[in-house]
């Protein structure tokens, strides 16, 4: 598996328990009334929080085999692109403008645990959970994906986790920007440690979205988890 050049960056708010503890200090100040827990759970799109992009004139776009094919008789140019692309099968570029990523796995690594490989697409009952971890417990996520047609650029991954209405995290990772290739893309984020303690026990809401540097987005979806203070007993 091989990974394209790109920056790496990470923003979260402050962990889990902070926000749990101050959720229990005001629990039941809510001045509106509202049960968060009955109550239907409003996940905000968090691309209507970024600053607005400043739009540039690039020029016209071209398919990467068009990219490629011209000034091929350039030496310079030509080695500049193979040290960018790799070795990229212009047969099986095609000749689209558009990228095209499909995000084939995300797995979340426990040390001890077997492997949990979330479905794509998410379940489609959203009030069920899809999994759950234990307080206190190290894991990774590790993403899948892979690459067509041509060149994304700024690929990133973005979770916002959200408990009794209040959000609890904001995760953006930059991946990179990626060339085309047949085999899938591993990407690991950095090891966790799950919040502990009762107040950190519970069901969680999270929404997890891939999107580029246009804004163009592979993967939206929002699932529920759970912490409890033990592992789930095998079936």
């Amino acid at each position: 598996m091989s990974a394209a050049v790109g920056a790496v960056s990470t923003t979260k708010d402050v962990s889990f328990n902070a926000h749990l503890e101050e959720e229990h200090k005001n629990k039941g100040t809510n001045k509106v009334g509202v049960n968060y827990d009955e109550a239907e759970e409003i996940v905000p799109d968090e691309d209507e929080e970024e600053e607005p992009k400043l739009e540039l004139d690039l020029g016209p776009q071209f398919s990467l085999k068009e990219q490629l094919e011209k000034d091929k008789d350039d030496e310079s140019l030509r080695k500049w692109k193979e040290q960018l692309l790799g070795n990229v099968d212009v047969s099986a570029v095609g000749e689209k403008i558009e990228p095209e990523v499909k995000i084939v796995s995300l797995t979340i690594i426990c040390q001890g645990r077997p492997d949990l490989i979330l479905p794509i697409p998410f379940t489609a009952d959203s009030k069920k959970s899809m999994f759950t971890l234990k307080e206190g417990s190290q894991y990774r996520l590790k993403f899948s994906f892979t690459v067509s047609n041509n060149i994304v650029s700024g690929l990133r991954y973005t979770n916002v986790v959200w408990k009794t209405g209040v959000r609890v995290e904001n995760t953006k990772k930059m991946l990179g920007t990626y060339s085309p290739q047949q085999e899938p893309y591993t990407y690991e984020l950095e090891e966790e440690i799950t919040p502990s303690g009762l107040f950190a026990r519970g069901t969680y809401s999270a929404r997890t979205k891939f999107v580029d540097d246009d804004r163009k987005c592979y993967l939206d979806a929002s699932y529920r988890f759970e912490i409890q203070k033990n592992w789930p007993t095998p079936h």
